[in-house]
């Protein structure tokens, strides 16, 4: 909350992929330049060998690695590492503009279970968020785990976290004007897919969780359990159907929106931390 947010500014308002990251060996900070033209070099390599090509792709590749400080939660927290993968564009003139295709972002917010438990040689950075084409993750993401000896897992977010966090960010303040809280529904056992979507106005949703909410600042899984008891006795009163029988595979507020997939597009710069702090505890547990 004290950092520039123009500096975590590239996190807001764009489709993030999560993994978890089991920690980094002898990951030193101060080689980040070295580590850069490493990457570079082996996403050539890939390239040369026919991996990771797309149509269209760049030919040069520039990697770029930086500390981002500003997403710490704790003083135990090691500061986030941003990675970003840009392509030089040639024009005509004699200056070239250079483009990032991808960017990755480690990082570990309140994640002092981890890092608490872990030997002095170890980075513990356990969420890692990706933005561009899924050949540069894979490619990025090989190169970290033999030279880190770490492992990246896709990072699912199960019905329960879903309905944790639109309960959660429902209960939010948010100065402008909020667009609706959504719900998306998946119905199991159908010969097609089918999809629910269950929208409620924001004010409607807070007053809502501001009756079930006993402790201002602290939530129970009872609370949220009635939460979304109301939500599926209110929809069963009008349309007769029991959501309670489908599966939550999307939210989406005013703060952000997670899929069950594991991508998440968060919205809101005041709660960027807090949204951090939850993915960071849903990547620890996986890990451990």
């Amino acid at each position: 909350e004290n950092g520039d947010p123009q500096r975590t500014a590239f996190l807001l308002r764009r489709g993030w992929t999560l993994y978890s990251v089991t920690p980094l060996y002898r990951f030193c900070r101060g080689r980040a330049r070295d580590y850069g033209r490493l990457l570079s070099a082996f996403i050539a390599a890939e390239r040369h060998k026919g991996v990771a090509v797309q149509v269209g792709d760049p030919l040069d590749i520039k990697v770029a690695l930086s500390s981002l400080p500003d997403l710490q939660g704790s003083e135990q927290d090691q500061a986030a590492v941003l990675v970003q993968l840009s392509s030089r564009s040639h024009s005509h003139s004699t200056t070239s503009e250079e483009k990032v295709v991808w960017s990755g972002c480690f990082c570990s917010v309140y994640g002092d279970d981890l890092s608490q438990n872990v030997p002095e040689d170890f980075t513990c950075l356990p969420l890692f968020l990706a933005n561009g084409p899924e050949s540069y993750t894979s490619v990025v993401g090989s190169w970290f785990q033999k030279t880190f000896d770490c492992s990246f897992r896709r990072l699912a977010i199960s019905p329960l976290s879903l309905s944790w966090m639109v309960a959660m960010w429902a209960g939010c303040k948010v100065d402008k004007a909020a667009s609706a809280v959504e719900l998306v529904f998946s119905v199991p056992r159908l010969p097609q897919p089918l999809d629910i979507s269950y929208a409620i106005h924001p004010e409607d949703a807070k007053a809502l969780w501001d009756t079930v909410q006993k402790t201002p600042g602290e939530i129970t899984q009872e609370e949220v359990n009635v939460f979304m008891d109301c939500l599926y006795s209110h929809f069963h009163r009008h349309f007769k159907i029991y959501l309670s029988a489908a599966k939550l595979v999307k939210v989406s507020t005013a703060i952000a929106s997670a899929h069950c997939d594991g991508i998440i597009k968060i919205l809101h710069s005041q709660y960027l931390s807090g949204v951090l702090m939850l993915l960071t505890e849903l990547a620890i547990s996986q890990i451990q």
